[in-house]
């Protein structure tokens, strides 16, 4: 398999049915990060905060061990990338996010000044 093949098979393995069968990945990366946050300050008594593209990032991580044991899996590649690419949607939609707050908050902070 080429670059090309294991991209378009990345980009419908991202973009593809599993929104109807595991639900939003962006949520269910928000979800998954509580959680591990949640078990790791538990277990360590240290406060431990997991994002969600860390939850992604870490994915990733866990499919390139599986590349260094057992048989060569064409789709241990393919989810790498795909964690890849929902880390960088994550971090990109939070960025986008933080960047609007700031603005709308100095436009009303405006706003009510001239009253």
């Amino acid at each position: 398999m080429n670059t090309t093949e294991i991209l378009q098979k990345t980009e419908k393995l991202v973009n593809g049915d599993r929104d109807k069968t595991h639900g939003n990945k962006i949520i269910n990366h928000e979800n998954i990060a509580r959680l591990w946050s949640a078990y790791l300050q538990n277990k360590t008594k240290l406060q431990i905060i997991i994002s969600p593209e860390d939850v992604a990032q870490l994915m990733s991580l866990l499919k390139i061990a599986r590349t260094q044991a057992g048989e060569h899996n064409i789709d241990d590649y393919v989810d790498a990338v795909g964690y890849q690419a929902i880390a960088g949607e994550i971090a990109s939609k939070r960025s986008e996010l933080s960047s609007s707050l700031g603005v709308s908050n100095e436009r009303k902070s405006k706003n009510t000044d001239n009253k």
